[in-house]
């Protein structure tokens, strides 16, 4: 084993998954996740969090191997999402005096998922645990991204055991500080991760920045993707940017299209908006790209316009998908426009109104429908719907 040190006695424990494709069985992970935890060794030894469960019994020797036949005294349940508390049961069979550590609401998911918690420590914000040299202290930011998450800061090192908070996607290919990789690989992947998983919850992420901003923080320990220590404001900048609907100037275009009629139309829209001046422009076929990274962009621009064909007198499916999607994680201050096309029947533009209704974003446009192929009548509404759409977006920069 090489043991990597985030202090003298502060130890990452921590495994790649490059097996998983879905992150939750829903989010696309091509370049993998790591699962991370984190042992505190001292008078008293604390185990913050714990891995997915197929990493158990490597997990178990690891510990092991740094302190011997010692019992662990604290195991810290910052999060009990299943991939944060997979080994708790074994930890607990291999050390029966261990106390579990967490709040008033962690105990309920204990006993959920595993079994019923005898031997706890009930915390609370600002509660200290006294380990030796190390103090813990405890902070609840409950919905980032479960009821229950709450973040350890060790005071003796200003190191914040944060969970899922600061965390990415993708594995750790050696490096595992930030100063020891390359950032440009984790720009998307740790903004897919805050999109995917917490983007529902940004008010709750703007509360736990404000919280955690008077703690003396020299590094941030999350339970995916890096530790930080070098440049702690290359991602809380973009956490407090994500999380404030902080959004650029561009467009992202989404449609379906079974024969390419309703594509047509959203290539008009794009080279319209291009003449314009709108550098930022992503255009998507619902059908090949999965809605996280649809997402993704959504996060980081002002505007949208989807396109969808009638099927069946209805949404194209892969479009409603998305706008699902959209609709559960509610992003906001967004300006809207809408197209489509039918052969027969409508169902496609009738059923976007329907999203825009729900979703209150500022529509820019009448919705355009065509019948069949494109002409030259609603080419030039495609037009007018690229510049409304311009003409927003411009004046606010």
């Amino acid at each position: 084993m090489q043991q990597v040190n985030l202090t003298e006695d502060i130890y990452f424990l921590g495994f790649n998954d490059r097996r998983t494709h879905l992150f939750e069985n829903i989010w696309p992970i091509p370049h993998g996740i790591s699962y991370n935890s984190y042992l505190i060794v001292d008078e008293k030894i604390a185990l913050v969090d714990t891995v997915e469960r197929s990493f158990i019994d490597e997990y178990l020797d690891e510990i092991e191997e740094i302190i011997g036949d010692r019992a662990i005294d604290y195991l810290i349940i910052n999060h009990m999402e299943p991939d944060h508390s997979g080994a708790l049961k074994s930890i607990i069979q291999k050390y029966p005096d261990i106390k579990l550590v967490g709040n008033k609401k962690t105990f309920g998911f204990v006993e959920s998922f595993y079994l019923t918690p005898k031997n706890v420590v009930e915390v609370y914000d600002d509660y200290k645990i006294d380990l030796g040299k190390h103090k813990l202290q405890f902070q609840m930011i409950p919905m980032v991204h479960w009821p229950e998450t709450m973040v350890t800061y060790e005071e003796t090192s200003k190191i914040v055991f944060s969970g899922d908070a600061f965390g990415s996607y993708g594995t750790l290919d050696g490096g595992i500080f930030d100063d020891e990789i390359n950032l440009d690989f984790y720009e998307v992947e740790v903004m897919r991760y805050f999109t995917n998983i917490v983007g529902k919850y940004c008010p709750h992420t703007q509360r736990a920045i404000k919280k955690l901003a008077p703690l003396d923080i020299k590094m941030i320990a999350a339970t995916h993707g890096p530790v930080w220590r070098s440049d702690l404001d290359w991602v809380l900048t973009r956490y407090n940017k994500w999380s404030s609907y902080d959004l650029d100037c561009g467009v992202v275009i989404v449609y379906g299209s079974m024969y390419g009629n309703t594509q047509r139309m959203a290539e008009v829209i794009a080279r319209q908006l291009a003449v314009r001046g709108i550098k930022n422009i992503r255009v998507y076929d619902a059908s090949k790209t999965h809605s996280s990274y649809i997402i993704n962009d959504i996060f980081k621009y002002k505007g949208f316009i989807v396109g969808s064909p009638a099927y069946n007198n209805s949404l194209f499916p892969n479009v409603e998908i998305l706008l699902s999607t959209i609709e559960h994680m509610a992003p906001k201050d967004h300006y809207l426009g809408v197209f489509g096309n039918y052969s027969w029947n409508g169902g496609g533009v009738k059923n976007l109104k329907l999203f825009a209704e729900k979703i209150k974003w500022e529509m820019v446009y009448d919705p355009i429908e065509e019948m069949g192929a494109l002409k030259t009548d609603k080419k030039a509404e495609l037009v007018k719907l690229a510049n409304a759409m311009a003409d927003k977006l411009l004046v606010e920069n």
